[in-house]
């Protein structure tokens, strides 16, 4: 088939045309669910809406345990995927991804999945994108220009939506929806490990990769072992709070779709923050679409990118 060799995924891969945005929890996620997948290694394939920008957009989504990444954008005919993002009615601001109608189905297998044509197939990622070059920023010991330092909070809060559009204006964070005139403006040095960064603004060293989509609880494992087992040397990392992970936001997306510098990984594009929501749900910082957004408990969970204050600084 066009489509997997396309993306250069196995011959043997296949798509589920039952599984749908939301019910990727209860398979991927947590202990129940509609189907126990028990293999790590297992991927399954399926198609979704993504109605996160101005206009919706078909994709194909790869997932497993604790991984997701949404490897096709595909070029169906416009009438048909706005005509299924329509019938979704009014939805929450977190709620933006969604299932294919029948119509698209149909479409999908006589013009993409049963087919060797793919040129309505465009990859989103490849494996290039995967790995991390070179930061292409000064180095640690380099000169640094007259900075202005800024103190930021680092504690777990619970954040109102007034709350955030208020701390996005103070600090004049980039955020699509709250603050397009934004710009925070850090300045990030290579620490020479090929794995971290420092912004010398704030005084934070960040992790360039990070940890893939789970659930909170056992985002706070991983921050543990990430301790226990001294990451690049230190045994003090910790989720950032809401006001630390908008700092890397930039207005403009890079050449890997993301709202960040492009020093770090794609494949973290919205990650948690230690910032829970008032009056229910939890904050993230989405750097593929350049805001905050909050979720309930029930999402499949998220991304994560660890930071520490650099006392050396």
């Amino acid at each position: 088939m066009g489509l997997f060799n396309k993306l250069d995924l196995a011959l043997t891969s296949t798509i589920d045309w039952e599984m749908t945005p939301e019910y990727t929890f209860g398979t991927f996620e947590s202990w129940g669910g509609i189907e126990r997948v028990r293999s790590k290694t297992e991927r399954i394939y399926y198609f979704f809406i993504d109605n996160w920008g101005d206009t919706p957009k078909l994709c194909l989504m790869e997932r497993g345990i604790k991984h997701a990444r949404v490897v096709a954008e595909i070029l169906a005919p416009e009438d048909l995927v706005n005509k299924c993002a329509n019938t979704q009615g009014k939805v929450a601001l977190f709620e933006r991804s969604f299932a294919i109608d029948d119509a698209l189905k149909k479409w999908l297998i006589e013009h993409v999945v049963e087919t060797d044509d793919d040129s309505k197939v465009i990859p989103l990622v490849s494996k290039e994108d995967e790995r991390l070059g070179p930061s292409g920023l000064p180095g640690k010991n380099d000169p640094v220009p007259d900075i202005e330092l800024v103190n930021l909070p680092e504690e777990f809060s619970e954040l109102s939506e007034e709350d955030v559009v208020a701390l996005v204006k103070k600090y004049n964070f980039y955020d699509f929806e709250r603050n397009k005139q934004g710009r925070f403006n850090s300045y990030l040095v290579d620490n020479g490990d090929d794995m971290t960064v420092s912004d010398r603004v704030t005084g934070l060293t960040w992790q360039r990769e990070g940890h893939d989509i789970m659930s909170l609880r056992m985002m706070r494992n991983e921050i543990e072992k990430a301790n226990r087992e001294k990451f690049a040397g230190y045994s003090d990392w910790r989720l950032p709070s809401m006001e630390e992970a908008m700092t890397l936001m930039e207005p403009a997306a890079n050449e890997k779709d993301q709202h960040t510098h492009l020093c770090f990984s794609a494949q973290q594009p919205f990650i948690f923050v230690a910032a829970s929501r008032n009056p229910g749900g939890y904050w993230f910082v989405d750097y593929k679409h350049g805001r905050a957004f909050w979720a309930s408990g029930t999402i499949p969970g998220g991304f994560g990118r660890l930071c520490r204050r650099d006392t050396g600084k």
